[in-house]
């Protein structure tokens, strides 16, 4: 009895091994854009300094992994990516206050739910719906969320214009 559940175990670790190898880099690139971190290429740093930028987001992602390894069982055919993306979401969400002040990143002049749309809508491709639903908003506040995000990431910072002196704005 204790060999076939000593199996079992082996045969989940292994099955969430798999798992975190294929998609853990893009999730990490997720927690990264939500974080508003200023990250690094993964796989990039030698384990110094370089390391830290991502500290936040590799804490978010650990703690989504760790959940979705712990319903692994319960999974029941649903789709691993989309359950730890949800829980990485949701735990965003739920500790959005500490992302308040802007970062750096690409997306660091967004508020934490502009972020937290955006990478769901744009970066992941989750359909309105779903993201309204997850995040319980309706479809149209998704939608001004996201409008409103992408049309401040497509206007230029305030800080970054700069004039020849003697020229009028």
């Amino acid at each position: 009895m204790n060999e076939r559940r000593a199996a079992r175990e082996r045969r989940r670790a292994q099955e969430f091994e798999l798992f975190v190898a294929g998609a853990g880099g893009r999730l990490l690139h997720a927690a990264l854009l939500l974080t508003g971190e200023p990250g690094r290429a993964v796989g990039s740093g030698d384990g110094a300094d370089g390391d830290r930028g991502s500290e936040a987001a590799e804490r978010l992602l650990t703690a989504a992994l760790a959940r979705t390894y712990a319903g692994w069982d319960r999974l029941r055919g649903e789709d691993p990516y989309a359950r730890t993306r949800q829980e990485l979401a949701a735990r965003f969400a739920r500790s959005a206050r500490r992302y308040r002040r802007p970062r750096g990143g690409v997306l660091g002049r967004l508020s934490p739910r502009e972020r937290l749309v955006l990478v769901l809508r744009l970066h992941e491709g989750v359909p309105e719906e779903q993201t309204a639903a997850a995040l319980g908003l309706s479809v149209e506040r998704v939608r001004v969320i996201c409008t409103r995000a992408v049309s401040v990431l497509r206007s230029r910072p305030a800080a970054t214009v700069r004039r020849a002196p003697g020229v009028a704005p």
